[in-house]
């Protein structure tokens, strides 16, 4: 594992430590709910609570919050890639595409098992100074295993000149 990866995903699984990261960066999947209840280099779960400041008027979680639970759990993989590398490599979320097959009623449980994908595209952003876009898949499903959405999430990167 990378070492840099495993510091991040260590940082990531502190209880304390993550949700003051949440609070202060992401206030509204916060308070939303949006946890990470797994995450190593190659897959993440992150999960987002059906209540009152997540649901939408028609009794489900609104769809925005599912939204923060699948960007988060492909985020969070990529963020352990990218974590202390030099040069650096920003990252941008360029385009989200989702379906929806079942209204999400209790907790939702979003899965990204793309680390290999994100790894291997960051390399060659960094080799060939040029951008390039990873489409990582999340799927939610709730406690019966049931698929409640599918997320497709298109990531940018693009490694800073070395100075």
């Amino acid at each position: 594992m990378n070492p840099n990866a495993a510091s991040f995903l260590k940082l990531m699984r502190h209880p304390v430590k993550f949700r003051l990261f949440l609070f202060s960066k992401l206030p509204a999947a916060y308070f939303a709910g949006v946890r990470v209840r797994e995450a190593n280099e190659k897959r993440c779960v992150v999960s987002v609570p059906y209540k009152w400041l997540s649901q939408n008027p028609f009794r489900s979680t609104y769809f925005a919050c599912l939204s923060m639970a699948a960007e988060m759990s492909t985020g969070a993989l990529a963020m352990a890639h990218l974590y202390k590398l030099n040069p650096p490599v920003p990252m941008l979320v360029v385009k989200v595409e989702s379906s929806y097959f079942k209204k999400a009623t209790g907790r939702t449980y979003f899965v990204c098992e793309d680390g290999e994908l994100f790894s291997k595209t960051i390399e060659e952003a960094i080799a060939g100074g040029e951008p390039k876009t990873v489409i990582a898949r999340s799927v939610g499903k709730n406690r019966d295993d049931e698929v409640v959405a599918e997320f497709f999430i298109t990531w940018s990167f693009k490694a800073k000149n070395k100075k």
